[in-house]
């Protein structure tokens, strides 16, 4: 039992976030517009978050993200993003992203300077539950053999 609660710990790491060939499509531009502005994590939800640890975005600890601030700019699709809770590792990146007509936000993680054409590979989440003050972002993982679902609730902040 304990083996096969390591190996499924294990496969968490390895494939909670799952790097993926991003290729261009169609963009859906009204959920994009929706989008636009400055937003905070207020939680990430998985099941058996209490016995189960995901890296997200190849970055830091699923948790880490919550407090995590977003500027999303939706007419040029271009943003940043950065961690920023206090027992976590502090980072900060350019981001390039956008919602293709599958409903799909397809997210980049640049380096300083670095041109989202030049990156190959992105995230492909999928976007539930959107409002004018709140959407989620919503992560597939691979948990045991079962998918399961990782959600990013993410909160408008007030400017």
């Amino acid at each position: 039992m304990r083996k096969l609660f390591l190996l499924s710990v294990l496969t968490v790491f390895f494939a909670a976030c799952k790097s993926k060939s991003v290729t261009n499509t169609a963009v859906d531009n009204k959920t994009e517009r929706m989008m636009k502005g400055d937003w905070v994590i207020s939680s990430v939800t998985y099941p058996g978050s209490e016995y189960i640890k995901v890296q997200s975005f190849n970055l830091a600890d699923s948790k880490c993200f919550e407090g995590s601030n977003w500027k999303l700019i939706s007419n040029n699709n271009k943003g940043e993003m950065a961690l920023t809770k206090s027992d976590c590792m502090s980072f900060s990146s350019p981001i390039s992203w956008f919602v293709n007509k599958d409903g799909q936000f397809v997210l980049k993680v640049l380096n300083a300077g670095e041109k989202a054409k030049k990156v190959r590979d992105g995230y492909i989440l999928g976007v539930a539950n959107q409002t004018e003050t709140s959407f989620q972002l919503v992560d597939k993982i691979n948990v045991g053999g079962k998918m399961t679902d990782v959600v990013y609730q993410f909160e408008k902040l007030n400017n």
